[in-house]
């Protein structure tokens, strides 16, 4: 092998199979999107939802910037704050984590570790719920309530989930216009404690799980009268926990996965 060929470390993190790659972002190239969409490709680079990328914060522990697989970059991803919380609590042995992301700063308290197994919550912030809006698709109208969590989401309660629902929930996103894009959600309220969620990311598309995601469907079911705090949202990836007080909690387990270095 050259020598001279540049390598980027990373450490691999997963927080219920919503995976990302954790990078010393002083060890990136100027263009953190074109190197974000190489390292994420699943079948010539390492494989993930997203980057975040560490940075010094005068205010915090360390500030994440978060890149999606398609190299966009986005405000924030709860489970990905969670695995920069199981990274520094690995190699600083922190309890308590401020992580700046770009929606604000947001604090990681520890729960539990087994092995390379972390559990943590996060406090999340207060969440903006506004009124429910229909948009009309090829195949009906669908009704979703938007919610923010610092980023924007739409959440659809279905009774069930079509076997074709990515298209449907894709759909959504380009027969409405909006602004920053969006994360969609399609909620089936098992019962006042319990849902079940299918999450469609911006910038990334289907994925196993979503920090934010969990947040904003639990936040709508609770708005909506379906459902109360603390609320189970159950996903293909594992359950997290939702629980809403003046701000939204939002808990649940991350594993470290492994580390290596990719080549530029």
């Amino acid at each position: 092998m050259n020598s001279l060929t540049a390598a980027i470390p990373f450490v691999k993190a997963s927080a219920c199979g919503n995976d990302f790659l954790i990078i010393d972002g002083a060890l990136g190239p100027a263009d953190l999107a074109a190197v974000s969409r190489r390292i994420c490709e699943r079948r010539e680079g390492i494989g993930a939802d997203g980057v975040e990328w560490l940075f010094p914060a005068q205010d915090a522990d360390v500030q994440a910037r978060l890149f999606n697989a398609d190299g966009s970059e986005a405000e924030i991803s709860g489970n990905g704050t969670r695995c920069v919380a199981a990274h520094i609590c690995s190699e600083h042995g922190k309890e308590k984590i401020v992580i700046r992301t770009g929606a604000g700063l947001k604090t990681c308290n520890f729960i539990s570790r087994t092995d390379n197994q972390y559990e943590f919550e996060i406090a999340m912030g207060e969440p903006e719920v506004g009124n429910e809006f229909p948009i009309k698709l090829t195949s009906g109208e669908v009704r979703g309530i938007p919610v923010s969590m610092g980023n924007p989401h739409y959440v659809v309660f279905v009774r069930e989930f079509a076997p074709d629902w990515q298209a449907q929930a894709a759909e959504i996103g380009l027969r409405h216009n909006f602004t920053y894009g969006i994360n969609i959600e399609l909620v089936n309220v098992v019962d006042k404690r319990n849902i079940d969620v299918r999450f469609l990311e911006r910038g990334v598309g289907e994925t196993r799980s979503s920090g934010t995601g969990s947040c904003a469907a639990a936040v709508a079911a609770i708005a909506a009268g379906k459902a109360e705090s603390p609320l189970r949202v159950h996903a293909p990836g594992g359950v997290q926990t939702v629980r809403w007080e003046q701000q939204v909690y939002l808990r649940g387990p991350t594993q470290l996965v492994g580390r290596g270095e990719f080549f530029i």
